[in-house]
């Protein structure tokens, strides 16, 4: 198929653009969108021998479908996906898979999850679906006519030993994507190119980038914040005009409009991200995972992201009042599909999926802000939560707890963890404490103590968690302990995980003390 000149496409995309408007503004479209995939799905779903064992049959209701197919973890999965490695057809999904997408890890060992054609097709309309969210906020599609620059992790695919005869590749979903870019837009928009994606070592790549992209015309960045960063600062260095640095990326990059941030939330770097961007730079959220596209802005931020309820995925979700991974096979009933759900519970995410993954635990949290249209908002992970003494404490509460203080005391944040630690009283009842590992940037106008610090996030973390104020008042849960490190520790932490770059995000908290341990191991202070 021929690629015509850019202008042709620019036009197209202003089409979609005004397309896309309508779809969002129609009222209840959403429920209908997820019966359709529901009802898509199942028949395919059952000529597999693992769903059709399990009892997952075409035609099949969602009453049906809900009472008889229990909710599944991937360790439950894992066999299953290892036949798919090996070349076995027709197991989770009709037909052999060739892909497997290797997730970050962030919560323990990395996953390796199909990602069959159906699911390629899934992304390319997500992706396409997320920018044309944006273009539909700024009531014009400017910014597909530069050239959109993504930081990620290494595009390389590697081969699969344990496929034998059967050619199969692991690598992450960026690969994946970016070799099924369609050609018009990896010749007119991907940036920075094959052979620098492929790249695995970050300082490689970012030295590459360097210099690829300093004249070019980039209207799009997308990446995770602290990697954006990170590449903004190497820029700066790299590029010169006349006696002065270039103060930010819109002064290299004239029509920079748009930074596509996922990954971790943007709180704590949003300041120096729009002073390292530049001052008109618009940030636009979107909620991907190996296993689905989920969600993107499509209003102001804080709102709440619009769930992306007709591209392909069935979701379902489980509220957390409910949720124990340790009994999935007695919560079927207790997950609700999208017509089901409510504002301001939080609910452990399910997705069924063209790739055979079925009722599967993300293993994330999310909250909707609103139901109609369905808006939502990820609030941390199922496994990385605080609640040694019943104070059930999540991820977006620790980070927004952190946001607040420095924001008040104009202190910026670098990276950050927060650890439980146990206490034994004399009188034999334990007793628990939060234990905050914080590196700020040098500089501030006050820097504080560990101890000045722990008074303030004690106070906002009271304010933002009822569970966690009844136990600081009952005395069941002791003062915090803040430990701010010297820079670079947590840098220091990355690395030797390999976890340096790419995809990759620091872990904002866990229920043991597994990162705090090792941080300990790289860093001292003096103890309360």
């Amino acid at each position: 198929m021929p690629v015509w000149p850019k202008s042709i496409y620019t036009f197209g995309l202003n089409l979609q653009t005004a397309a896309a408007e309508w779809r969002l503004r129609q009222k209840r479209a959403d429920g209908g969108a997820q019966k359709r995939i529901f009802d898509s799905l199942t028949p395919k779903l059952a000529l597999t021998s693992y769903w059709r064992e399990s009892g997952v049959v075409a035609g099949t209701s969602y009453d049906n479908f809900q009472a008889r197919v229990a909710p599944r973890s991937y360790e439950q999965l894992a066999p299953a996906i290892e036949r798919m490695k090996r070349g076995e057809a027709d197991v989770l999904w009709p037909g052999r898979c060739s892909f497997f997408a290797q997730t970050s890890g962030t919560t323990g060992p990395a996953k390796q999850v199909p990602v069959t054609e159906e699911m390629l097709e899934h992304f390319r309309r997500a992706e396409l679906d997320s920018l044309l969210y944006y273009t539909v906020r700024m009531r014009h599609a400017a910014v597909f006519r530069g050239r959109h620059l993504h930081v990620g992790g290494s595009t390389a695919l590697r081969p699969l030993p344990e496929a034998g005869r059967h050619e199969a590749y692991v690598g992450d979903i960026s690969g994946f994507t970016a070799l099924n870019l369609p050609a018009w837009a990896e010749r007119h928009l991907y940036e920075p190119g094959a052979p620098i994606a492929d790249l695995t070592d970050w300082a490689a790549k970012l030295g590459a980038i360097v210099k690829r992209t300093r004249g070019l015309d980039i209207t799009l960045l997308s990446g995770i914040p602290n990697w954006a960063l990170a590449l903004a600062s190497a820029l700066r260095e790299g590029s010169i005009e006349g006696k002065s640095r270039i103060s930010s990326l819109q002064g290299l990059w004239p029509n920079f409009e748009c930074f596509v941030h996922s990954g971790v939330p943007i709180g704590p770097f949003y300041d120096e991200l729009r002073t390292a961007l530049g001052p008109t730079v618009n940030f636009h959220e979107v909620y991907s995972a190996s296993e689905s596209f989920i969600a993107a802005q499509d209003i102001e931020s804080g709102l709440g992201l619009r769930l992306m309820a007709d591209a392909g995925i069935f979701y379902e979700f489980i509220p957390m009042a409910d949720f124990d991974e340790s009994r999935l096979d007695q919560l079927g009933r207790k997950a609700v599909p999208l017509i089901g759900v409510k504002t301001g519970v939080d609910y452990a995410l399910v997705v069924t999926t063209p790739a055979g993954l079925v009722r599967y635990v993300l293993g994330d949290i999310v909250r909707f802000t609103s139901t109609e249209p369905p808006r939502l908002l990820y609030v941390g992970r199922t496994k990385l939560t605080l609640n040694g003494v019943g104070e059930r404490v999540i991820e977006k509460e620790l980070t927004d707890t952190l946001i607040a203080v420095c924001r008040r005391k104009d202190w910026t944040i670098v990276n950050f963890h927060v650890a439980p630690l146990v206490i034994n009283s004399l009188t034999g009842q334990n007793h628990g404490r939060h234990e905050w590992w914080i590196e700020l940037r040098p500089g501030t106008k006050a820097t504080p103590t560990g101890p000045q610090m722990a008074v303030d996030l004690d106070a906002e973390l009271q304010r933002l968690n009822v569970d966690y104020a009844a136990k600081r008042k009952t005395g069941s849960m002791e003062a915090p302990a803040v430990r701010l490190v010297m820079p670079g520790v947590f840098e220091h932490w990355l690395r030797y995980r390999n976890q340096w770059g790419g995809q990759y995000k620091m872990p904002r908290c866990r229920s043991d003390r597994l990162i705090a341990d090792e941080l300990a191991q790289v860093t001292s202070f003096a103890r309360d």
